[in-house]
């Protein structure tokens, strides 16, 4: 220790090279770059090898199910679209009213997002704060 020093100072930042060989310390550990044991075999990727033929691991028979499938899904939907128009729906009418419901649903969540913070800030339960702004646990 110096003189008029209470106890030691800062851990140094001088290097081992300058101390001794064996690379860089700081603080007492080793910054230079080494393997851990975990860290010594080979990268094994978390992602599962595709089968022999297959370049992304997806067989030709799954790739087959799912086009059915999404053809069956597109029947149906044809099918419901065919029976909304013949009950007097046009295609627009729907498109509209699907982004109504979509800026209804985004207003609301706004709403119940400033719920919340009222309730938090007044210590209380959002479900407490509804009799006092008129509305209905069912809104």
């Amino acid at each position: 220790m110096g003189e008029g020093t209470a106890g030691p100072g800062p851990r140094s930042l001088e290097t081992r090279d300058q101390r001794t060989p064996g690379g860089p310390v700081w603080g007492g550990r080793r910054t230079e770059p080494r393997l851990t044991r975990s860290c010594r075999g080979a990268f094994r990727s978390p992602r599962p090898l595709p089968k022999s033929g297959q370049a992304d691991g997806t067989s030709e028979e799954s790739l087959h199910l799912d086009i059915q499938k999404l053809k069956e899904k597109r029947h149906m939907l044809d099918k419901e679209t065919s029976q909304l128009v013949s009950e007097g729906y046009s295609v627009d009418e729907l498109e509209d009213y699907i982004t109504q419901l979509h800026e209804y649903n985004d207003i609301k969540d706004v709403g119940q997002m400033l719920m919340g913070k009222l309730a938090v800030i007044r210590g209380v339960t959002t479900k407490e704060l509804y009799p006092e702004f008129g509305l209905d646990m069912n809104d």
